[in-house]
């Protein structure tokens, strides 16, 4: 049975830092060390099998003492998405932090093992990435940064603009900040950075391209921090910028809106622990999104429990409907091994309603310099809202245009004709079992081409 802790899994090499580090965790309320390894086979094999909430590892293990523990945290983490990774090192070197951000901050800390005793950093940054949070220790930032106090040669404007860059600060809140035009201050950047590259000795080569990945690594965990509202695949948002399209600018497209909700969410709310139930929902989220993108979609919000995604916007999708059912039942046979593995660990089921809903919307890009999002707006929308409320657990609701819309339409239940709040007409849809509907069929049903 679940104790309501943080479950983590501890690997290094060495027996008495490993046994040092689990006598530091045994002193958090919170926290609870389920398994340890020595080297990467049994840090993978073992914390695959576990799969705890957290790994925490040194870099360097057996059996080439490399970077198996940075290897070995993102196979785990390929296999259970989601998973906290804590790296302990006594390398102060940034390239060890720039291998472990290389595809992104979220969900991953940086720590230096000379100074995990100091207070409860250590608790404090398994804490964060059990969340999705990330976590650099400050010595990384500053030696990602040395070219600016060994060199000397960087005025204090300057000076003030890295700090910006390496505190996560977007081109567009440092140009709104300074009341200055984005397009100047990513001149500003590029020059400073140019500057760096020039004036780095021999032991920090390579400062242009830390810099850089800093700055991305820190930008990406702070805007995943900072809300759970509408998200873009990645670099979507710029590739729509650079259509020629404005803020506020709004275009027609057809689409298809997703919308899933966990049944009976605020009952296991009211019995869980708050801290696992984190836990819970970053796995949920995590293999949802993977799902999503997997067939093409966009994911526009998280919020609690529920889940909005588009097909068919920004990028045009002729088979947007079918995309979109296909990754609905795929939605609910992925939370079903889910729930498999959460039932281990007496962890309770997240049993999903889906909504779909075809229809035209109005696609802008809106906010401000300081905050973009990818709003869509129509009927369509608030339908799929409606249907998704019609989807008992397991189940998946399409509107009429999107059963129409289907390139091959699978066997659905037609539901009788109903009012739904928000609309003066009836409203007809289809009702579709998950995982069950999916493994009643010959095949189950595969509307994309060499879909998983």
């Amino acid at each position: 049975m679940s104790t309501g802790k943080i479950t983590v899994f501890l690997a290094d090499d060495n027996l008495i830092v490993r046994e040092g580090v689990r006598a530091l965790l045994g002193m958090a309320d919170d926290i609870e060390v389920v398994g340890v390894a020595g080297d990467y086979e049994g840090l993978v094999r073992d914390a695959i099998e576990l799969h705890p909430q957290v790994v925490v590892t040194d870099i360097r293990m057996p059996p080439k003492f490399e970077a198996e523990g940075i290897e070995a945290a993102k196979e785990v983490r390929k296999r259970h998405p989601g998973t906290g990774i804590v790296i302990l090192s006594q390398y102060d070197e940034p390239d060890y932090a720039v291998s472990l951000l290389s595809e992104g901050a979220a969900g991953y800390a940086y720590l230096l093992k000379d100074r995990v005793a100091e207070g409860d950093q250590l608790a404090r940054a398994i804490r964060e990435v059990s969340l999705g949070g990330s976590v650099l220790d400050p010595r990384i930032v500053e030696a990602m940064m040395h070219p600016v106090t060994a060199g000397g040669g960087l005025s204090e404007i300057e000076e003030h603009l890295l700090r910006q860059v390496a505190e996560g600060r977007t081109i567009k809140a440092i140009a709104a900040a300074q009341k200055m035009p984005p397009a100047m201050v990513s001149e500003a950047i590029e020059k400073l950075f140019l500057k760096l590259a020039q004036e780095a000795t021999a032991g920090t080569r390579g400062a242009l391209d830390k810099l850089r990945m800093l700055h991305h690594s820190i930008t990406e965990a702070k805007e995943q921090g900072d809300s759970l509202s509408r998200l873009l695949p990645g670099g979507v948002a710029e590739m729509v910028r650079q259509q020629g399209r404005k803020l506020g600018e709004s275009e027609r497209l057809t689409v298809t809106v997703l919308m899933s909700d966990v049944r009976g969410y605020s009952t296991i709310a009211e019995d869980a622990d708050p801290t696992v139930l984190a836990g819970q929902l970053n796995q949920h989220r995590a293999e949802m999104n993977r799902v999503l993108l997997a067939q093409g979609g966009t994911v526009m919000q998280f919020v609690g429990d529920a889940i909005m995604a588009v097909f068919g916007a920004p990028l045009t999708q002729p088979d947007h409907a079918t995309r979109a059912l296909q990754a609905a039942l795929d939605m609910q046979e992925a939370q079903g091994r889910v729930n498999q593995r959460w039932h281990t660990s007496g962890q309770p089921a997240f049993e999903l309603g889906i909504g779909l809903s075809t229809g035209e919307v109005a696609a802008a890009l809106l906010g401000s310099e300081e905050r973009l999002e990818y709003t869509l707006v129509g009927d369509a929308v608030n339908l799929a809202q409606r249907l998704q409320q019609l989807a008992e657990a397991g189940q998946v609701v399409l509107s009429e245009l999107t059963y129409v819309e289907l390139d091959s339409p699978p066997t659905c239940e037609a539901l009788p004709e109903q009012m739904v709040k928000g609309r003066h007409a009836p409203v007809k849809a289809y009702r579709m079992e998950g995982p069950a509907g999916v493994a009643a069929t010959p095949a189950g049903w595969r509307g994309i081409a060499g879909s998983p």
